[in-house]
């Protein structure tokens, strides 16, 4: 017979591992063909001129050059604009 009661697992210790999103290369940084320019979840950046979009929205290069950042309005489908980033390799 134990003397001390036994330390059970508790359901709230779990942790999910970082998903690191973001901006990994910004405008005016060298970018070679395939490496990727943003991870995001959704489409908070569209992508412009050579750049192509992942199936989990990663933007990433189609071609060597330079990553260039802009805005550009955009009609949402009620007919309101709003402006949105584009990104686009140069």
């Amino acid at each position: 017979m134990a003397k001390t009661k036994s330390a059970g697992t508790v359901k709230t210790g779990r942790d999910s591992k970082p998903k690191y999103l973001g901006v990994k290369l910004f405008g005016g940084q060298k970018v070679k063909m395939s490496d990727i320019i943003i991870r995001q979840k959704g489409t908070k950046y569209i992508p412009g001129k050579n750049v192509k979009v992942g199936r989990d929205n990663t933007i990433y290069a189609a071609k060597d050059g330079v990553v260039k950042f802009s805005t550009k309005r955009k009609t949402c489908f009620n007919g309101k604009q709003k402006r949105v980033s584009v990104v686009s390799v140069v």
